[in-house]
This record gives C-alpha cells, sequence and structure tokens, in this order.
C-alpha cells in the first residue's frame, strides 16, 4: 500500500468515524465557525480548567478535509495545556502549507499533509484549528 492510500485511508475514517463528534453538558467555551468558500461549518467547544484543555467536542458540517482535520485536533489536545494547544495549533498552521512537521501527539495528523498542494483546501483543513486558538484566546482574555 502506498503512502497516498494510508494518508487517505486515515482521513476517510477521521470522517466516517469522527472522534469527539457531539456536545459538552458541562460548561464550555463555545466557538462556532464557517468557511463560505466551501460551506464548512463547526462549532466547538472546549472544556479549560486551569490552563489544560480537559474535554473537545465539535459538531459541523463539511467536507472530509475540514471535518477529519477536526477529529484529529480534538484527540490531539485533549489534556494538554492551553500552551500546548496553541504550539500545536501554530505548527499545524506551518505544517498544513507545506513545511515538515511532525506530531508525537497524534500521527493521524500527518495523513492531512497532501492538503498543501491543494491551496483552496487549506482552508479546510485549518478551520478547527482557527477555532481552537478563538476558544483559548476568548478564554485568557477572561
Amino acid at each position: 500500500m502506498e503512502l497516498d492510500d494510508l494518508y487517505r485511508r486515515v482521513i476517510m475514517d477521521h470522517y466516517k468515524n469522527p472522534r469527539n463528534r457531539g456536545t459538552l453538558d458541562e460548561e464550555s467555551v463555545t466557538v462556532n465557525l464557517n468557511n463560505p468558500t466551501c460551506g464548512d461549518r463547526i462549532s466547538l467547544q472546549l472544556q479549560l480548567e486551569g490552563g489544560i484543555v480537559k474535554e473537545a467536542k465539535f459538531t459541523g458540517e463539511g467536507c472530509s478535509i475540514s471535518m477529519s482535520s477536526a477529529s484529529m485536533m480534538t484527540e490531539a489536545v485533549k489534556g494538554k495545556t492551553t500552551e500546548e494547544a496553541l504550539e500545536l495549533a501554530e505548527r499545524f498552521s506551518t505544517f498544513i502549507k507545506g513545511e515538515p512537521a511532525e506530531f508525537d501527539e497524534l500521527e493521524d495528523i500527518e495523513a492531512l499533509s497532501g492538503v498543501s498542494k491543494f491551496p483552496a483546501r487549506i482552508k479546510c483543513a485549518t478551520l478547527s484549528w482557527n477555532a481552537l486558538r478563538k476558544g483559548i484566546e476568548h478564554q485568557n482574555q477572561q
């Protein structure tokens, strides 16, 4: 099996069986973002306690890239400090634009490496990560 086929399977697995899809009952920070170019929409909920991402869930609609990226992101940031989560979001942002990076937090993220070849899809992949940044920044301002 070629690497591209493996990556495609990982992306489709996260799309068809999204991790952390749903809503939080506990008090949480909610960020709603959309990508008007392609119609992707996400509602990200973060439970932030003592500078730690205790829980992350999302709902929304979109292409396989945006939804699988949201699934991967929520898995990768749970249990991280908000600083670690922001650093991870920054690393993802440069990675998705074609810069090499490794993700020990969740190797599945590397399956999105091919997105950098399609500039129109970068916004799809970064939508949930931008919601993460906004949620943490909102919490930090309070």
